[in-house]
């Protein structure tokens, strides 16, 4: 089944529940197999078309389309749902859980879950590490001092320093005719160099060549990359030494934090970068390939309510 290709079309074809369910079994089955969710037979029949269940003869439980996936145990429509998907998919500033609450017509704290629960969905996992020539960069988002209440404040200093600031690393492989340039992101603890040399090498293949700036976090590194460095207190570019791809990213990502989620906690952070990484890497193909991408990613995760909320989450 095709999908829509434009948002007007996608609401008119998802308002209908038929077309929702008939859409997510061919992105979750797509060789037309149900498979059962509790015990991963094939053995599965007595579909109730009423009622959209299907019954699975070797473990004798039913389940629906939404089993098994992020929609699991959600009272929302699909129509809600994939409406949800393709504005998160396709919004290059990003979506608020006010603004999808106004969309869809329902509370903000079910918008704020359904948000979380499709980041889910944006998590690429990926094992294939960078190559080529990458370049690496750290930045801070998160709340100046200056603009805290006193009250939540970590702690009393003297000054408006950002002492709430959260330290994000980024590498991005610079593009070629073939692929276009991508990016992943990790939050860090410090920028002090055991967290900065976990990011390259969890992100970075041994062999490429990696430009940073001359943060004395990244020496040591020329054993196992072609390492090299532009110090942005005399330039920014010497030559193909630069890292103006991740300051494009940061832009496009800080823009997204401070103009549309205001300081995320930290705990919730990797969602969001998580977000604009899928955006980013995606950002060749047309709103309907994006969304395509994002519905086929959906089985086999799942995060309750009082997961997202607990204090070790």
């Amino acid at each position: 089944m095709e999908a829509p290709l434009t948002h007007l079309e996608a609401i008119v074809f998802f308002s209908n529940q038929e077309n929702c369910h008939n859409y997510l079994m061919s992105k979750r089955w797509p060789d037309g197999q149900v498979i059962c969710p509790h015990c991963i037979s094939k053995n599965v029949g007595g579909f109730s078309r009423s009622r959209r269940i299907w019954n699975c003869k070797d473990c004798r439980k039913q389940f629906s389309i939404k089993v098994g996936t992020i929609f699991e145990n959600s009272p929302l429509g699909l129509d809600k749902w994939l409406a949800a998907m393709w504005i998160i998919a396709n919004a290059k500033n990003g979506a608020s859980s006010c603004e999808l609450a106004r969309t869809l017509g329902i509370t903000q704290k079910s918008a704020w879950f359904m948000g979380h629960r499709i980041r889910l969905a944006f998590q690429q996992g990926s094992i294939d590490k960078l190559k080529g020539t990458v370049e690496a960069d750290e930045t801070f988002v998160g709340m100046k001092a200056s603009n805290m209440h006193k009250s939540k404040r970590r702690e009393k200093v003297k000054g408006t320093g950002p002492i709430a600031m959260i330290p994000i690393f980024g590498a991005l492989e610079r593009g070629t005719e073939d692929r276009p340039s991508q990016v992943r992101l990790k939050v860090l603890n410090s920028r002090k160099r055991p967290d900065i040399h976990g990011g390259v090498s969890e992100f970075v293949e041994d062999g490429s060549k990696l430009y940073t700036d001359a943060l004395r976090s990244y020496n040591g590194l020329n054993e196992r990359y072609t390492h090299k460095t532009v110090d942005h207190a005399f330039c920014y570019v010497m030559g193909d030494v630069h890292t103006n791809g991740m300051e494009n990213f940061w832009s496009l990502l800080k823009r997204t934090i401070k103009g549309t989620y205001i300081c995320p906690s930290r705990r919730h952070l990797f969602r969001y970068l998580d977000e604009q990484a899928f955006r980013f890497n995606e950002r060749t193909g047309n709103d309907s390939n994006r969304f395509d991408l994002a519905v086929s990613e959906v089985s086999g995760k799942r995060i309750r309510y009082r997961e997202l909320i607990s204090k070790s989450a």
